[in-house]
């Protein structure tokens, strides 16, 4: 069998982290979904201008905005918000078949936003009805100004996809913000089944944070220990009985989505971050190659809550070497800037082809 297909069986969703036009008018999503079961899309500001800047693909509608005298902001949301429209649509027969579990595609607010709270919601919302699709998801940074948008976001019926997730502690704080929405939305008579969201862990770029400051044992662990340790916080907030309440109301676990799963060590095994991180209600979202690799020589197992043990007592070792808080807080940073600087780029990328329209 696909071992990409195999996941399936230990209830992991495959979700493609890339987008751009014509995989979906070219046909190669509904080949991804038919062949390789996936299940789902994920977009950031460096996929975009890696997509729009690529080559001559989305000359032609450019050249049709430029006549619309929209700047080079109003341009790029208008190509993404028909791209996004365009991989809903195609999902879509994923969403209706698996009733709201998988079939997303997420997009993001502006990373200009990320520590400003009624910035953040305010987009989401205006993005969340100029896309009009149930299977649409709203990216939105783990920051101190993210987590109340998070919890208005889902309160408000909103399906939410949280981005540069590093540290456990934060993770447990968008978990409960993401529980303290659902309750808001059950008080006010909300239907709980149709709020889906998932927090995106960020997984190999710890890795290549710590590796150089740890002795050779060591490396390549501190990761996926993380990751492991992350998902027995998920499995411990979505259980007992305040999530028992909220399920009654047929609400949805937020589930655990890894991203950042390419393996950036080449001497790690290019599939590294898929073969350890493999458990139920969980998301992989996997980078082209990354998803061609799998597919080609992954091995499946369910691998996820294997030795709990070892892997607290890996990040013990890695705390004498490093505080894991600090590097976690810097990848954070680090993210934020990187899509930054990538959605700056993207802007300039837009303009530059207008001029050249």
């Amino acid at each position: 069998m696909n071992p990409l297909l195999k996941l399936n069986e230990f209830g992991q969703s495959v979700w493609l982290d890339y987008i751009r036009r014509d995989l979906v008018t070219g046909g190669g999503l509904a080949k991804l979904i038919a062949e390789d079961g996936l299940a789902g899309l994920t977009s950031n500001p460096a996929i975009f201008e890696k997509a729009i800047g690529g080559g001559g693909e989305y000359a032609a509608a450019i050249r049709a905005l430029k006549d619309k005298g929209l700047d080079a902001m109003g341009t790029y949301e208008a190509l993404a918000i028909e791209d996004i429209r365009s991989a809903a649509d195609g999902l879509r027969p994923v969403f209706d078949a698996s009733k709201g579990h998988d079939g997303y595609v997420s997009l993001e607010v502006s990373p200009r936003l990320a520590h400003d709270t009624a910035g953040t919601v305010a987009e989401a919302r205006r993005l969340w009805k100029e896309v009009a699709r149930p299977n649409l998801m709203i990216k939105v940074p783990a920051t101190p100004a993210g987590l109340p948008a998070i919890e208005l976001l889902v309160s408000q019926d909103m399906n939410v996809n949280v981005t540069l997730l590093f540290s456990r502690g934060m993770y447990e704080q968008v978990a409960g913000r993401y529980l303290a929405g659902l309750e808001r939305r059950a008080a006010e008579g909300g239907d709980l089944g149709r709020i889906a969201s998932v927090a995106s862990f960020f997984v190999s770029r710890i890795d290549a944070a710590v590796d150089p400051l740890l002795p050779a044992g060591l490396q390549g662990k501190t990761a996926i220990a993380n990751a492991k340790l992350a998902y027995a916080s998920y499995t411990s907030i979505f259980a007992g009985t305040r999530w028992e309440a909220l399920a009654a109301k047929g609400a949805r676990p937020q589930r655990l989505l890894w991203a950042s799963t390419s393996t950036k060590n080449p001497a790690y095994r290019d599939v590294l971050y898929v073969e350890e991180l493999i458990g139920s209600s969980t998301v992989n979202t996997l980078p082209p190659a990354t998803l061609d690799a799998f597919r080609e020589h992954g091995k499946p197992r369910a691998s996820l809550e294997e030795d709990l043990t070892t892997a607290r007592s890996t990040l013990e070792a890695v705390e004498k070497h490093v505080r894991l808080e600090e590097v976690t807080d810097k990848l954070l940073a680090e993210g934020l800037k990187q899509f930054s600087d990538a959605f700056d780029k993207l802007l300039a990328t837009v303009e530059a082809a207008k001029q050249a329209a």
